[in-house]
C-alpha cells in the first residue's frame, strides 16, 4: 500500500528522467514535502528506450547553458548518490556531405565558440582519422566536439531519483493520479490510485507536470494546454563487431542518421523527414517498458545510406530493431515553465529527443524559477507560454509532428518555414496579399506575408546559406519604403484591452513607461522585472479614461497578457485579447503622408497628428483609426480597422497606392529595415535578462514614476554604471551575411555574440546587433576598439555604434 502524505509543498507527475531531475534540483535547494508520483515504473515511458547521447552545443546561449550543466551533473552524480550513470566523455563528430550542410556546420562552430565551447573544424580527411569506418567519398567536412559525451539515460533517471530520496524526497511508483483539483487559477489538490486497489488526495500548494509523452493528457486535467504528440522513433543495435573500441558518437544529417558505439556494438537511429505519428486516440493505459511493432519498410531507406556510409554494417548481423515513442513539441523546443492559464501549475515535458542532454539543466532551471518565483535567464526559447491555444488541437499535433521529428536534422537554413500544418491563422487581407504575390510564412501560427513575389517569378521559397531567391524582392522592397511608400500586413501583432476604473494606475505600476497621458497618445515602453529585464516590448495607445491598447509581438501576446494578469492585484481592470477584432495595415515611407491624403479627408499633419499619437479617421467609405509609429525608421502610420471593414481599406489603400508606384511588402522587409535603425527585436536583442538601460533603452523608462515593476533596479544600475552595451555592427564587406549567433571579436577577442542579424539593403552591407562588455569603460572608449564578426570561421571587419547608423535623430521618422 502506497504510504503517501496528505499534504505536499508539491506534487510531480511523472517519474521519468525529467520528473527525477526536478525532484533532485527541489530537494537541492532545500524544498521539503516533496511527493514525486509515477504510474507505473520509473523511466518506463521514453527514459528507458533513449540513445543517451549528451551533446553540449544549441541552439541559443542559455540552451547551451543547460545541457553543459547537465553533463557536469552526470558525472557527479554517481559519487553522490552509489548510481553508475555510464557517463563518459567520448566527444562527437558531426560530418556534412553538401556545402550547403557544410556552411552550417562552420557557422556552428562559430556559435560555440562565442558560447565557450570547445569545437574543432575537421576536413574529410580529418573525420576519417577519428572515425576510420567512415565512407568519406561525399563527405565535405566536419565538426569535432571533444567534450560531448553518452550515458545510460535509465540509471540517470534512478541516480537522480535516489538523489532526491536521500534529501527526503517521496518518490512512488505504482500510483497514477487520476483527478486534479482546482480552485480558480490554483490547483488545491491531486487524487491518486494504486496498482493495488487503494486511492487517496494529496493536497499540495503547487504541481508540475513532468508525464512525458502524457503531459498533453495531465494538462487538460490541470486546465493547461501543453501541446505535444508522441511519434515511433527507430534504431537499431548491432550484433557485437570484433576489435570495435570506443568511439565519438556520430551524426550524419544529411543521412538522418546518428551513431554511437556501446559495450562492442553500433547502434544506428534515424530522425527521417517524415515522422509516424503514434497513438492519436490516446495512449493505452497499460503502456509500460513497452515497444511499438517494427517497420522495417520505413527504416529500410536509412539503413540502406548507413550501410554504404559504415561498410562493416553489412556483415554485422541486426540484434534488436526498436520503435519506441517519444513526445516532440510544434516547434521543436521543449516546453518548460509557469503555465500562463495556472497560478501554479509548472511544466516540463515535451523534450523532441533531446530529454537526457535537458534533463539535468532543465530541472535545475526549473527549480530555480520555483524557488524565486522569477526565471534564472532568459527560457524564452521554451518557455510553456510561447504556445498558443490552438496549438493543442489534436488534429494540428498530428499534422506538425509528422514534421517536427525529421526537422531535428534537417538543413537549419535562415528563414526555413514549417510545410506541415499551415493556414490556421489568416489576417482580413489574406486573400488580397495571396492574389498580389505574397509568400507565405507561418509564425505563431499566423500565415504572415514575408516577401512578395514578382509577376512570373515562382512564389516559394529556394533555401540556401547564401542569398535566397527572395533577396532582390527585399531589397526592392527595402527601397520602397525608405524612398517612396509601402504597405503591409501587421494585424499578428498582438492586442491587448486593458480598462477600468484603475487602468491609468495599473500601467503605471506594470509598465516603465508614463502613461498618464491625453487620450491618443502612444507610448513605447517595457514590462520590467524586479532585476531590471525586460518582460515585454510594448506599444501602448490610450484610447480613452479608462482604456488602453497595447501591442505586443505576435509570438508573445500569450505571456505580456499573463505577465499583466498576474500582477493585477487589487487593480479595478480588465484585460482582454482583442486580436482577432482588427486588421493592420502598415503605410510607411516618405510619400505615406500624401497616399493617406488621397483616401481620407483627415488631418496627418504633425501639427494634428504627430508622432506618437492616433486619431480616428474616415478611409475610403469606412472607418479606421492609425497609430503614427513605425518599427522601419520612415515617416508612417499603422492603420486598425475593424475585421469587417479590413477587405475594403485594403483595396481603398491598395488602388490609390497605385498612383504612387506604391509596393506591397513583407515581415523580411520590416526587420531589414528595423536593424539599420537599431531597433530591438524582442526575444533576440532584449529578453528578461538584459537590462533596459544595458539595452539601451532608458530613455522609454520613467525613473521619477513613484513606483513600477524594476524601478529599484534601474535605478541600482544607474547609479553603478554598465557592464554590457548593446551596439550596433555593420560589416565593411557587403557580401556576407548575418543571422544570429555570431561571434563578436573585440581587439582579436571573442567577446560575445550577435543577437541579431539581417542585410541592410540601403546601407549596402549585412548588420548586426549584439552586447560588448563594458565594465569600467565609458562608450567611447568601448568605440574606439576594433571590431570583427566571425562569420563561418572568417572574421570581417565593422563598424560599431551606439547610435543607430540610418537617421540617428529620426528627423524622417517625425517629418
Amino acid at each position: 500500500m502506497p504510504d503517501l502524505p496528505s499534504h505536499a509543498r508539491v506534487v510531480i507527475i511523472g517519474g521519468g528522467v525529467i520528473g527525477c531531475s526536478v525532484a533532485y534540483h527541489l530537494t537541492k535547494l532545500g524544498w521539503k514535502d516533496v511527493v514525486l508520483l509515477e504510474r507505473k515504473q520509473l523511466t518506463c515511458g521514453t527514459t528507458w528506450h533513449a540513445a543517451g547521447l549528451i551533446a553540449q552545443l544549441r541552439a541559443t546561449a542559455n540552451m547551451t547553458k543547460l545541457a553543459r550543466y547537465s553533463q557536469e551533473l552526470y558525472g557527479d552524480l554517481e559519487a553522490e548518490t552509489g548510481v553508475a550513470t555510464g557517463f563518459k566523455r567520448v566527444g562527437s563528430i558531426t560530418a556534412a556531405l553538401t556545402d550547403e550542410r557544410l556552411e552550417e556546420l562552420r557557422r556552428q562552430a562559430g556559435m560555440a565558440r562565442a558560447f565557450g565551447v570547445e569545437v574543432e573544424e575537421i576536413s574529410p580527411t580529418e573525420v576519417k582519422a577519428r572515425y576510420d569506418h567512415l565512407n568519406i567519398d561525399d563527405v565535405t567536412g566536419g565538426v569535432y566536439l571533444p567534450l560531448d559525451g553518452q550515458g545510460d539515460p535509465a540509471n540517470i533517471a534512478l541516480a537522480l531519483a535516489k538523489g532526491a530520496r536521500q534529501r527526503g524526497a517521496k518518490v512512488q511508483e505504482r500510483v497514477a493520479v487520476t483527478h486534479i483539483v482546482r480552485e480558480g487559477r490554483k490547483v488545491t489538490g491531486v487524487d491518486w490510485q494504486g496498482e493495488d486497489g487503494t486511492s487517496g488526495h494529496i493536497a499540495c500548494d503547487m504541481i508540475v507536470n513532468c508525464a512525458g509523452m502524457w503531459g498533453r493528457e495531465v494538462g487538460k486535467m490541470a486546465g493547461v494546454n501543453v501541446p505535444l504528440q508522441a511519434c515511433e522513433h527507430f534504431y537499431i543495435v548491432t550484433e557485437a563487431i570484433q576489435g570495435l573500441q570506443q568511439l565519438p558518437v556520430l551524426r550524419i544529417p544529411d543521412e538522418c542518421a546518428y551513431y554511437k558505439e556501446d559495450a562492442g556494438k553500433m547502434l544506428l537511429g534515424a530522425f527521417e523527414p517524415n515522422a509516424k505519428p503514434w497513438a492519436l486516440n490516446g495512449i493505452p493505459k497499460d503502456f509500460e517498458f513497452d515497444q511499438l511493432p517494427e517497420d522495417f519498410d520505413h527504416f529500410e531507406p536509412i539503413l540502406e545510406a548507413a550501410v554504404n556510409r559504415m561498410p562493416m554494417l553489412a556483415e554485422a548481423g541486426i540484434h534488436t530493431f526498436f520503435n519506441g515513442p517519444e513526445s516532440f513539441t510544434p516547434d521543436d523546443a521543449y516546453h518548460l515553465g509557469l503555465a500562463p492559464e495556472m497560478d501554479n501549475v509548472w511544466v516540463a515535458c515535451g523534450f523532441n529527443s533531446i530529454g537526457i542532454q535537458s534533463a539535468g539543466g532543465a530541472g535545475m532551471a526549473l527549480a530555480q524559477w520555483m524557488e524565486d518565483g522569477d526565471k534564472p535567464f532568459d527560457l524564452g526559447d521554451v518557455d510553456i507560454s510561447r504556445m498558443q491555444p490552438f496549438q493543442g488541437n489534436k488534429t494540428y499535433l498530428a499534422e506538425r509532428s509528422t514534421e517536427t521529428l525529421g526537422l531535428l536534422y534537417a538543413d537549419h537554413f535562415p528563414y526555413r518555414q514549417k510545410a506541415t500544418a499551415r493556414g490556421v491563422r489568416r489576417s482580413p487581407f489574406h486573400n488580397h496579399l495571396i492574389q498580389h504575390g505574397a509568400v507565405m510564412g507561418e509564425f505563431a501560427g499566423w500565415e504572415r506575408a514575408n516577401w512578395i513575389a514578382r509577376n512570373g517569378q515562382e512564389p516559394a521559397y529556394e533555401y540556401s546559406w547564401k542569398r535566397q531567391n527572395f533577396f532582390g524582392n527585399v531589397a526592392d522592397e527595402h527601397k520602397a519604403i525608405r524612398e517612396n511608400v509601402g504597405m503591409y500586413d501587421m494585424s499578428s501583432f498582438g492586442k491587448i484591452r486593458v480598462e477600468g476604473r484603475d487602468a491609468e494606475a495599473f500601467m503605471n505600476y506594470v509598465g516603465g513607461g508614463n502613461y498618464t497621458v491625453p487620450v491618443g497618445k502612444i507610448v513605447y515602453t517595457q514590462f520590467l522585472n524586479n532585476t531590471g529585464g525586460i518582460e515585454a516590448d510594448v506599444t501602448v495607445t490610450r484610447l480613452s479614461e479608462t482604456a488602453y491598447l497595447v501591442v505586443t509581438p505576435a509570438a508573445t501576446r500569450l505571456a505580456d497578457q499573463t505577465w499583466m494578469q498576474r500582477h493585477v492585484g487589487d487593480f479595478n481592470v480588465v484585460i482582454t485579447d482583442v486580436t482577432a477584432g482588427e486588421g493592420v495595415l502598415a503605410v510607411m515611407g516618405p510619400n505615406a503622408r500624401k497616399l493617406l491624403q488621397m483616401v481620407s479627408p483627415a488631418d496627418f499633419s504633425n501639427e494634428v497628428n504627430p508622432f506618437g499619437t492616433a486619431q480616428e479617421i474616415e478611409i475610403g467609405m469606412g472607418l479606421a483609426r492609425v497609430h503614427r509609429v513605425t518599427y522601419v525608421g520612415e515617416l508612417g502610420w499603422e492603420v486598425y480597422v475593424s475585421s469587417d471593414m479590413a477587405g475594403h481599406v485594403f483595396e481603398t489603400l491598395y488602388e490609390a497606392g497605385q498612383d504612387l508606384g506604391m509596393s506591397l511588402c513583407g515581415m523580411h522587409m520590416m526587420d531589414t529595415c528595423r536593424i539599420e535603425k537599431g531597433f530591438r527585436h524582442f526575444g533576440h536583442d532584449i529578453t528578461c535578462e538584459d537590462h533596459v538601460l544595458e539595452a539601451g533603452l532608458g530613455f522609454a523608462v520613467k525613473k521619477d514614476k513613484p513606483s513600477f515593476i524594476g524601478r529599484d533596479a534601474v535605478l541600482r544600475k544607474r547609479d553603478e554604471g554598465l557592464e554590457n552595451r548593446l551596439l550596433q555592427f555593420k560589416l565593411t564587406d557587403p557580401e556576407p551575411l548575418l543571422y544570429h549567433n555570431e561571434p563578436i571579436v573585440r581587439n582579436g577577442d571573442i567577446v560575445g555574440y550577435l543577437s541579431s542579424g539581417a542585410y541592410g539593403h540601403h546601407l549596402g552591407a549585412a548588420m548586426g546587433l549584439g552586447y560588448v562588455p563594458c565594465k569600467g569603460e565609458t562608450a567611447a572608449e568601448v568605440l574606439e576598439s576594433t571590431f570583427e564578426i566571425d562569420v563561418a570561421g572568417t572574421r570581417v571587419v565593422a563598424e560599431a555604434s551606439l547610435k543607430p547608423m540610418y537617421d540617428a535623430k529620426s528627423e524622417r521618422v517625425k517629418a
